[in-house]
């Protein structure tokens, strides 16, 4: 896919900071953020978001395992790819991985929140009271069922936003053609 939106290669100094921040924190500027980088405010937006979530009580792990969920649904390889290699940071073993790309888990309570994210995805937020108690029921307090909604809202701006700006993959490449439903 040829990129529709371009990285932004002279950023004004606000994006620019950030850019430094996030290569820095990261050791590169990967395209989703020179690409976000058109714009500070949405590369703010993103980042401020992410922060926030990094202090929420779900693990790392499982924010990357929600997000691998939400990719997939969302039939987003450049979140598939990316999160496919943030979760191996996470010690997450690469089946485990290809796993969660369909929402599966072989941890009970993993399965839960991710069928609850798919859920999400798939129901546009329009989930049943069955599909917020199976959640509950799995152990998840009314907190980390917040956070799993919040999770699941900041990657799909950037599964949308990737989709949008056909930002070119600079992770190694992972496919979500056999996960997603037909659009």
């Amino acid at each position: 896919m040829t990129a529709r939106i371009k990285p932004n290669t002279k950023p004004d100094a606000n994006a620019q900071a950030q850019l430094d921040n996030v290569e820095k924190a990261l050791g590169k500027k990967f395209n989703i953020f020179t690409t976000l980088a058109n714009s500070s405010a949405a590369l703010s937006y993103y980042l401020s978001g992410a922060e926030a979530l990094s202090k929420s009580s779900l693990s790392a792990a499982l924010r990357e395992q929600l997000a691998l969920t939400v990719a997939g649904a969302n039939a987003c390889d450049y979140c598939a790819s990316a999160h496919t290699t943030l979760g191996k940071k996470q010690k997450i073993s690469a089946d485990e991985l290809t796993h969660n790309l369909s929402g599966k888990s072989s941890d009970s309570k993993t399965q839960a929140a991710l069928a609850f994210a798919k859920k999400i995805v798939d129901t546009r937020g329009k989930i049943a009271d069955s599909d917020l108690e199976a959640v509950r029921k799995a152990g998840y307090s009314e907190a980390e069922i917040v956070e799993i909604i919040a999770v699941v809202g900041i990657n799909t701006f950037t599964n949308y936003f990737n989709h949008i700006a056909g930002t070119e993959v600079d992770f190694e490449k992972v496919s979500t053609a056999s996960t997603a439903k037909a659009a």
